[in-house]
């Protein structure tokens, strides 16, 4: 157990944390929120052994255990592959192989069988390769590559330098080696900042099995409900402790405050009938001795306290969009070539006015690169781009935080933005977005990431736009930031273009949800919930549980490994491959058979629903006696489209997988 004890931490004239005490078990699930600045990650650095308390207190951790932390400001080292890197997490392994079979070589020569020391060699040699089983001792290789696979890695990612890859992937590879290092305690700070939907998922079920305890910080409401079973909460420099996930504390939260308020409300009561009494009586002679001692029970009341509430929020409500044509923006046949890489082949999509989309799908699919190239910002290798009518743009990129000028003022930043008719606005706008008083005279540098997201927002609405796109707009937003972003987009009445992996923010956000895969687009009807159960993402990697289950057949397990065995469990992985392969390539040539049945099949109804729209779009068509009938035909041909086009996604999912 790890115990924190009268913690205190200062900034300047600030308490960050004030005289806070709380524990951490072996098994602790537990979710660190808070608003940003409340100091969540400095709490985490100080839990980890990287940070000192500078008002006092201390940090207790058990002898022999490990701890584990994953911070924004990790640097993945140079010049070995990705797969070569991530099994540095096992150099643990390493030296438990070495001390095992020291321990098994002095039990073999060792023969004073009864001795306290021969029982302590026992002992060692048992605690030695229970660790080494825990962490993976017998399959370090199949471990490693699962998990990157799971983080979003291919197979041919695995021989690729680490240089190769973004600061966002290179996060990724950290984040595997600390879950493959299995420290006994787990600290990760915004785990889910780098990853995709599909990602956040398979991480969710990796920690559900996860041997130790996880201390979390993350602004995913799903996936902290998902991970944790406790939450901590900071506020004002002190620590709320609830035996609950996220949502539940939410709600444990507003009826704790509650009742704290009845109780003082009655308090306060109380009081003010107690004083009046008093205040009646004191003067009487037969009545003072009665006042006086009221006097003193009321002077020795435990007298109750409100919390303090960190109640500051923006205030965003975007100005009505000027109208736009019907078509915004339309792509046909658009194709992104990049010298070593293409992202994007022959693709088409078209938004109408007022439309809700979302773009899902792994990162490095051509989510961004598609909503650059509709904007103009990015140029395509092929195809058409045509932007509607009188379309304004919005455009909320990836980086847009980061990429503000540093050594600019707040109130510059804005000023610098701001058409010439809403400069005598900006001090209020910024007011609104919570930079008030001397903070609109902060530098850009010494900005949270909170902070600059805000700012980057409130850039943002200094212009009137048709065609909002915005680009993980959450990434450095907390909780209460989100949800009132959230509720002013769905107030929002222009089009609206999403690029998120956050699933509780999409939510019912938008109306259309459009998945980035191998250069397509896939179109679902509904929002990211939708997407999610028709993609079935919550059974995704089935092929891993069809594998467990082979290797069952082939060769069941059953007592632990030790590490005699792994020359065994080599010839058995090569078995299961051959086995696996063997059964899905009857599997795939069954499902593209049946894919080519279903294409031929939408490609004629496709051509059927093409010449009955070409024939209604004449206006003497609803002249004719047989319209009607035509309609009904028409209908019919959309819901039979419907049918095999789901039949489509079933198929090429099955496939996929």
């Amino acid at each position: 157990m790890i115990n924190v004890s009268n913690l205190s931490v200062h900034f300047g004239e600030r308490d960050l944390f004030d005289n806070i005490t709380f524990s951490i078990a072996e098994r602790d699930r537990i979710g660190l929120v808070g608003r940003n600045g409340a100091g969540k990650s400095t709490l985490m650095k100080i839990i980890s052994g990287n940070q000192l308390p500078n008002g006092g207190g201390s940090v207790a951790r058990p002898n022999d255990t490990t701890v584990g932390y994953l911070h924004q400001d990790m640097t993945t080292p140079k010049g070995k592959s990705v797969i070569q890197e991530a099994l540095t997490a096992f150099d643990e392994v390493k030296k438990l192989e070495q001390k095992i079979e020291f321990l098994s070589r002095e039990l073999e020569e060792r023969t004073d069988y009864e001795s306290d020391s021969y029982f302590q060699l026992i002992h060692d040699l048992t605690d030695a390769n229970e660790r080494y089983e825990i962490i993976g001792g017998n399959s370090s290789q199949a471990d490693a590559e699962r998990v990157l696979k799971g983080l979003g890695f291919k197979s041919s990612d695995m021989e690729r330098l680490t240089d190769e890859f973004s600061g966002g992937w290179q996060m990724r590879i950290e984040l595997a080696k600390m879950l493959l290092q299995k420290p006994n305690y787990l600290l990760l700070d915004e785990p889910t900042n780098h990853l995709d939907i599909e990602s956040i998922l398979w991480l969710e079920r990796f920690l559900d099995d996860y041997p130790g305890a996880l201390v979390l910080i993350s602004h995913d409401k799903q996936f902290l409900d998902n991970v944790t079973k406790r939450t901590i909460e900071i506020e004002l420099g002190k620590v709320y402790d609830y035996k609950a996930s996220y949502s539940n504390y939410v709600a444990m939260r507003a009826e704790r405050r509650g009742l704290q308020q009845n109780a003082y409300d009655n308090q306060q009561r109380l009081i003010a009938q107690r004083e009046k009494t008093i205040s009646r009586f004191i003067a009487k002679a037969n009545k003072s001795k009665m006042a006086q001692s009221m006097q003193k029970q009321l002077a020795k009341m435990d007298r109750i306290e409100i919390d303090e509430e960190d109640v500051k929020t923006m205030n965003i409500r975007f100005s009505p969009a000027p109208r736009s044509g019907q078509v915004v923006v339309e792509a046909k046949n658009v194709s992104k070539q990049y010298p070593k890489l293409q992202v994007l082949e022959n693709v088409d999509l078209k938004l109408d006015r007022g439309e809700r989309v979302a773009f899902v799908g792994q990162n490095g699919q051509g989510k961004t690169t598609l909503a650059k190239i509709l904007l103009g910002v990015e140029g395509h290798s092929a195809g058409d781009i045509t932007v509607g009518h009188n379309v304004q743009v919005g455009y909320y990129a990836q980086n847009q935080a980061e990429a503000l000028f540093s050594d600019m003022t707040v109130l510059q930043t804005m000023e610098e933005a701001a058409p010439p008719d809403m400069r005598t606005k900006v001090r209020s706008i910024l007011g609104a977005f919570m930079f008030s008083g001397d903070d609109a005279d902060k530098k850009v540098t010494v900005l949270s990431g909170g902070e600059r997201a805000r700012l980057a927002l409130a850039v943002l609405l200094l212009r009137p736009f048709n065609l909002l796109l915005l680009d993980e707009p959450t990434n450095h937003l907390d909780m209460i930031s989100k949800e009132v972003l959230k509720n002013a987009l769905i107030q929002y009445d222009g089009t609206l273009i999403v690029v998120s992996h956050d699933r509780d923010f999409l939510t019912d956000l938008t109306h259309r949800t459009i998945e980035f895969r191998d250069k397509k687009l896939y179109e679902y009807l509904g929002d990211v919930n939708y997407f999610l159960n028709k993609r079935q993402m919550d059974n995704m990697r089935e092929v891993e549980a069809k594998t467990v289950e082979v290797k069952a057949k082939i060769a069941p397990v059953s007592a632990p490994m030790s590490v005699a065995t792994a020359p065994v469990m080599s010839t058995v992985n090569a078995a299961v491959k051959t086995a696996v392969l063997e059964m899905n390539d009857a599997d795939r040539k069954r499902l593209e058979r049946q894919l080519q049945t279903v294409e031929k099949k939408i490609a004629d109804l496709e051509k059927k629903i093409a010449k009955a729209e070409a024939e209604m779009a004449n206006p003497s068509f609803y002249t004719r006696k047989d319209a009607d009938k035509l309609i009904a035909e028409h209908r019919a041909l959309k819901k039979a489209l419907e049918g095999e086009t789901e039949s489509w996604e079933n198929t090429m999912m099955a496939l996929d997988k």
